[in-house]
């Protein structure tokens, strides 16, 4: 008997994204292919200017390609409108961004839980689900703490936890570990793996860090707008 082919999560096709400045087109992305499994940890490196966080939102629906075709879960991305691109994001994609991006009065057991609310996820589910997600990130302990009393580490863990409590088959980090010095950039590059392993996620992340990119199942190198051979 035949297996059936697997699916990918996320597919780019020939995508290219300009802006109009001053008058003039400005390619940031100049002819993107791209195809993410599931359960893998994908990288995206690349100086500022490159095109990487172009491409991430464009992945994660948050902008629509000027060319090209982007698929996720096999159906057509890029021709949807804003509000069917939300209600995917809500419910399929994770962000984590480099400045933690956290409620600042409400506790790590807050601000996660506040991710399950927004996706709409029965209220049933929130305890148990909201510390699943802290003891995964090693912040057991820390959970009714604030913001301003954890490291930047902690918090980062936190922001991951909040990504991943609504089950999203797809995570996207844009440079997740560039405010963190390199043992704590390790610590989240773990978790990270732990996450892939456990939670049946892709993570697609950017980075200029050269220290964590061997624990990735695959590297691109992004230069101008296009991928170059590693």
């Amino acid at each position: 008997m035949e297996v059936p082919e697997r699916q990918p999560l996320l597919s780019v096709r020939d995508v290219e994204r300009s802006f109009d400045v001053g008058g003039q087109k400005l390619r940031v992305l100049k002819g993107i292919n791209l195809t993410l499994e599931p359960n893998q940890l994908i990288m995206l490196k690349g100086r500022s200017g490159s095109g990487k966080t172009t491409l991430m939102n464009l992945m994660g629906g948050l902008d629509r390609p000027t060319e090209g075709e982007i698929f996720f879960q096999g159906k057509p991305f890029h021709a949807w409108n804003d509000d069917k691109r939300t209600e995917i994001r809500r419910k399929d994609i994770g962000f984590i961004f480099q400045a933690y991006a956290l409620m600042p009065l409400l506790s790590a057991y807050e601000n996660v839980e506040l991710s399950m609310r927004m996706a709409k996820k029965p209220r049933s589910e929130w305890k148990s689900r909201v510390t699943a997600c802290l003891e995964l990130v090693g912040l057991a302990k820390r959970m009714h703490h604030r913001p301003f009393e954890m490291s930047g580490g902690e918090q980062q863990r936190v922001a991951i936890a909040k990504a991943i409590a609504h089950r999203p088959s797809l995570l996207l980090a844009d440079e997740p570990t560039a405010e963190l010095d390199s043992q704590m950039a390790a610590q989240v590059m773990a978790v990270f793996r732990e996450i892939v392993r456990t939670e049946n996620v892709t993570i697609c992340m950017t980075t200029h860090d050269t220290t964590i990119m061997e624990v990735a199942d695959h590297v691109y190198e992004m230069v101008d707008g296009v991928f170059v051979a590693g």
